[in-house]
């Protein structure tokens, strides 16, 4: 059933951080997966959901960064993971499933931000690449350990980016038009949103649900390669603890219970606006735009996903639907 993309009135807000979201909840033997959750708000989505009770893997790039910022954080496990490397998505997926656990959220935190153009060793663009195709493969890959929870949670990041553009299907990776990083990166953000709607689609038989979120607006290390004048923002800024509180609530709410395939943020559901101007720099869209979840551009992309990746997916896993847990 697809979900109204239309806010639930959560109680939640701009300011909730995840602690407050996860209030009173005990997660106790749940095991969660945060790409990049060694830093920025990844690490406050990690540091909530292990203080709640949750065992966290945190698949890292840089592991002597992220041992030091993981310090001190109950239940987390430090694996190795370049999401930008094919391979190294098929042998973290290998050895994960290899454990024979069951995933009961996976958060596809982990991403790039308007570097100049680089290419992945097949030609693919950097942000497309790393932002949405590494994740799609990874969670392909995991599949048969989602499918195994039996009622699943998987958040992807997305984020206001998406006013800057949606999904180039002719040419998404700047071969035939003029490289753009800020269209590049409102392209992969887009598509982190679109691969929510699809893969809600295909998930929800099995209890597996999607979401997409936008954090909200936050200086972190993403924002390493801009400008002062690029780093502006029009909005009140929040703190990593705040902007971690839409993928937690996203990925343990009873109030999403039955209910998947949207964009939220400020822990609700957000709302469709119909266009997107903005009349001065830094203005920031104050909902979900319609190209980010449309369910026919979702397909599309998915296709695209496939062949660009060479990772099919297959529903036929074993491991029954089990009854809700949230």
């Amino acid at each position: 059933m697809t979900t109204e993309q239309k806010p639930l009135k959560s109680g939640f807000g701009a300011k909730t951080t995840a602690r407050e979201v996860l209030a009173g909840r005990d997660l106790m033997g749940k095991l969660a997966m945060v790409t990049g959750g060694y830093s920025g708000v990844g690490l406050e989505t990690t540091r909530a959901l292990a203080e709640a009770g949750a065992t966290v893997i945190v698949p890292a790039r840089t592991q002597e960064k992220a041992r030091t910022a993981l310090a001190g954080i109950p239940r987390v496990e430090l694996e190795t993971l370049e999401l930008i490397d094919p391979a190294s998505i098929d042998a973290f997926a290998g050895r994960f499933l290899s454990s024979g656990r069951p995933l009961d959220i996976l958060i596809n935190n982990a991403g790039i931000m308007a570097p100049s153009l680089r290419r992945d060793a097949r030609g693919y663009e950097s942000q497309f690449a790393t932002n949405h195709l590494g994740h799609f493969q990874l969670t392909v890959r995991l599949w048969p350990a989602l499918k195994r929870a039996g009622s699943t949670r998987i958040v992807s990041v997305s984020s206001t980016g998406i006013s800057f553009g949606g999904v180039d299907f002719d040419d998404p990776n700047f071969e035939r038009r003029e490289y753009d990083k800020w269209k590049a990166y409102g392209q992969s953000k887009t598509a982190n949103a679109l691969f929510a709607v699809a893969l809600d689609k295909r998930g929800q038989v099995d209890g597996i649900r999607a979401f997409s979120v936008h954090p909200g607006g936050i200086y972190t290390d993403l924002a390493r390669h801009l400008s002062v004048e690029e780093l502006a923002f029009d909005g009140e800024l929040k703190t990593p603890e705040q902007g971690a509180a839409t993928s937690v609530w996203c990925a343990t709410s009873p109030q999403l219970e039955g209910k998947g395939g949207v964009y939220c943020m400020d822990a609700d559901i957000a709302e469709v606006i119909p266009d997107f101007s903005p009349q001065k720099l830094g203005q920031q869209p104050t909902g979900v735009l319609p190209w980010a979840i449309d369910p026919d551009l979702a397909e599309r992309l998915w296709h695209l996903s496939e062949k660009m990746t060479g990772v099919t997916f297959s529903a036929d896993l074993a491991h029954p639907q089990a009854a809700s847990r949230w």
